[in-house]
């Protein structure tokens, strides 16, 4: 029977025991399965850490219940100018920007047919005024009966209401300002034909302005007069606007299911004439109260982290903000809670708290 010699014992990756007969495994054997066992054992202890869950703490501050309504700047005191009539414009002023007095002209449509019809009815007035002169003399001499003198008076005073009738209408042709002001919008140009009704100038003040907006009519009882009001808008980014509830509308509209608010602006507003507008109306303010975040309560829950594990407690709440819960009791200043709350967490797991701003998927 052959034996084996050391060389071929290494060959084998065994190496023979002297003593006993018996093959060993190398040092490097053993250290292969040693470093797999570490890092078995380190993927379990990183398994069982838990999920990361973004985290934010229990504070103090201010709690604000909101009602939100969107709207447009307006200005308190204004007025549109349309035209009565239907025609086209031969004439504008050309103002926007400026002021003008009350009266002032601002454009006229062509009006040369109503001028024709208003001369034609003049024509017809010259010959029945003749027609009743001579009706006059002839029932003076007694050559006529009173009742062609009658007839030939009331065809003259019916042209003559004609005739004033046909003037006023003239003045339908000429849009005039219809107060002290400035021209705010100007629409429309020469050429344009144009329908009753069709806005073509707004004139008003540029100061002082509010802003219109419709509140849903399920909001409406909680907002009353004076109250505080946040604007925000597009131009302005993130910049808060104030604003004070003015005037509530009595009436509401049943379709859009709405109620119009006027809000009040201060003189020193960056807000111009015509930009969109969200609002939040302060409706109830409570201060140096505990704050969780809105989205950190789930059926007026919170889940509470200590020691690295999730504990599901139930808390009262008083006033519900968009951004923030007044906790009225169950929770403690300071106290770490899951933000915002995850459903497929379960009560006592083991999790790796990150605030915010720091957590990683």
């Amino acid at each position: 029977m052959d034996m084996l010699t050391p060389d071929d014992a290494n060959a084998i990756n065994v190496t023979p025991d002297a003593h006993h007969g018996r093959r060993r495994v190398p040092w490097s054997g053993l250290i292969s399965i040693i470093l797999l066992l570490a890092a078995l054992a380190g993927l379990a202890a990183w398994w069982l850490r838990g999920p990361v869950i973004t985290t934010t703490r229990i504070t103090r501050g201010t709690a604000a219940e909101i009602v939100y309504a969107t709207g447009a700047v307006e200005p308190e005191t204004w007025s549109r100018t349309t035209p009565l009539v239907r025609g086209r414009i031969v004439e504008r002023c050309r103002c926007e920007g400026r002021q003008v007095k009350a009266g002032d002209l601002l454009a006229r449509l062509d009006d040369k047919e109503a001028q024709a019809t208003l001369n034609d009815l003049r024509a017809q007035e010259d010959f029945q005024r003749h027609e009743f002169e001579r009706q006059s003399q002839l029932l003076a001499r007694g050559a006529a009966t009173s009742q062609s003198y009658q007839r030939s008076e009331s065809d003259l005073a019916r042209i003559r209401a004609q005739i004033a009738a046909q003037s006023q209408r003239l003045d339908y042709y000429k849009l005039v300002a219809p107060m002290d002001g400035v021209v705010l919008k100007e629409d429309g140009e020469v050429g344009d034909m144009v329908d009753p009704g069709t806005i073509l100038y707004r004139v008003g003040l540029e100061k002082p302005l509010w802003v219109v907006a419709d509140v849903n009519e399920e909001d409406i009882p909680r907002v009353q007069v004076g109250q505080k009001v946040l604007l925000r808008t597009d131009a302005f980014g993130n910049q808060a606007l104030a604003g004070t509830v003015k005037q509530i509308t009595p009436a509401g509209d049943p379709v859009a299911k709405t109620f119009r608010v006027r809000i009040g602006l201060p003189d020193d507003t960056p807000l111009r004439v015509g930009m969109s507008v969200e609002a939040n109306i302060v409706s109830r303010e409570k201060a140096d109260v505990l704050l969780a975040p809105a989205n950190a309560v789930v059926s007026n829950s919170l889940l509470v982290i200590a020691d690295d594990r999730v504990h599901r407690r139930k808390v009262r709440i008083g006033i519900r903000g968009a951004a923030a819960v007044e906790i009225v009791e169950g929770a403690q200043e300071g106290e770490l809670v899951a933000s915002p709350a995850t459903a497929d967490i379960r009560d006592g797991e083991r999790v790796r708290p990150a605030p915010a701003e720091t957590a990683l998927p």
